[in-house]
């Protein structure tokens, strides 16, 4: 499968957080648009200069001592570090700002990549908060003031108490219901671009090394040499491939661009006929072991069913090791259809198992595993689109099964 590079620079270009790429001096290599935007400079106005320019005259010094400090000992950093940033715009003004800091080396130089969000809005929300919280505070005294000099009205003042707390208080819930909703999603952004700098880095590495060896392998005999690099690179791109595939189903869920489009077809033919296009994925050893029991007529979304059945079926190949094999069962009744798929891989904990259908979630045995975190986020999406439920069982090192359920009667 080959990688459209309109995809990468689709990702770069169209991201809604500022992205910045500085080298080993601290000069400004790359900036995207929405970082252009945030700052009000054109491109030709940033590249080459110090990443200072960004930065209000008052922090410059220190921030340049911190930048060394940095590349010293670079480490990755995400949003939310617990201190308040702020950047300089072309015409002088501030913003506030949250910033995620990644690296990789190239030929012995130090590259930084910066992403940059802009909390302005965040900011405005916290500042609503506290003068709502004065309103209520002063609302409050003058409620206990009319309290003093209105004894004798009992009843309306109880009953203007209540009113006017009542609304205060929704209007307290509200904005710190607001307020969640923004750091939750400045969480999922956190993580998603701390998931997307990991791992887009390593297989953009091996890409950038094999290339770099087979322009050495010259000679007629060294073609096994060559054949080797090569096929690092087809895997990188194919992998590279699929966190994209997995990025654009993800963002056409969230946009609603999915509907189901029911058609009668043979569930066991589905089955066995996605397995067969997946045996060149399997390791050395593995096999896929398929059983069905009942009727093979249902009515459902085919694509959207074999989109399921690839993912669960990547994941048991993936986390399992080689000579293990995958059991597959499905069974239907006369309105429904179950399928299950079981590994005898490395597991999931109690703990992880709770979170897993979570998007960018990786349990903690897996993180050294190539992946997005967002295979199983998308197939409780797809299921639920089927009106079906997904169901998950795991032993840490013993294996998983993972089955699902959904109707296929005639759907008008």
């Amino acid at each position: 499968m080959n990688l459209d590079p309109e995809h990468l620079t689709s990702l770069f270009e169209n991201a809604t957080e500022g992205i910045i790429l500085t080298g080993g001096k601290g000069d400004i290599v790359l900036v995207n648009p929405a970082a252009r935007r945030m700052f009000g400079y054109d491109e030709s106005e940033l590249i080459g200069h110090p990443i200072e320019i960004l930065i209000p005259q008052r922090y410059n010094h220190h921030h340049k001592e911190l930048r060394e400090g940095f590349y010293k000992e670079p480490q990755n950093r995400t949003m939310g570090h617990g201190r308040e940033l702020f950047g300089k715009r072309k015409d002088n003004t501030e913003i506030p700002v949250e910033v995620s800091l990644s690296f990789y080396r190239r030929a012995n130089e130090l590259f930084v990549i910066a992403f940059i969000v802009d909390i302005t809005y965040r900011k405005q929300i916290e500042e609503n908060m506290i003068r709502q919280q004065k309103e209520l505070e002063k609302v409050t005294r003058d409620v206990k003031k009319l309290n003093a000099d209105l004894e004798a009205k009992v009843e309306e003042r109880t009953t203007i108490l209540k009113e006017a707390l009542k609304r205060l208080e929704q209007s307290q819930d509200e904005l710190s219901e607001a307020l969640d909703k923004e750091r939750e999603l400045n969480e999922i952004k956190s993580r998603f671009v701390s998931m997307a700098s990991h791992e887009f880095r390593t297989p953009l590495s091996t890409i950038l090394s094999s290339a770099t060896l087979l322009a050495k392998y010259q000679k007629t005999e060294e073609q096994l040499k060559r054949d080797r690099h090569i096929n690092k690179i087809k895997d990188s791109v194919k992998h590279l491939n699929e966190i994209l595939e997995d990025f654009l189903s993800l963002g056409k869920l969230d946009e609603g661009k999915v509907e189901p489009k029911y058609s009668e077809f043979d569930l066991h033919e589905l089955i066995h006929d996605t397995t067969e296009t997946m045996q060149g994925l399997l390791k050395k050893g593995q096999e896929f072991m398929y059983q069905h029991s009942g009727p093979v007529k249902a009515n459902s979304d085919k694509n959207l069913l074999k989109n399921i059945l690839i993912n669960l079926l990547t994941n048991a190949i993936k986390f399992s090791d080689e000579g293990k094999p995958i059991i597959i069962k499905s069974s239907t009744d006369s309105d429904t259809a179950t399928v299950s798929i079981r590994d005898e891989g490395i597991g999931i904990s109690a703990d992880d198992q709770e979170h897993l259908f979570s998007s960018f979630f990786r349990a903690k045995n897996a993180v050294n595993i190539q992946g997005t975190g967002m295979g199983l986020h998308i197939v409780k999406r797809y299921v639920d689109l089927l009106g079906g439920v997904v169901h998950l069982q795991s032993i840490l090192n013993e294996g998983t099964t993972i089955s699902f359920k959904i109707p296929i009667t005639q759907h008008s």
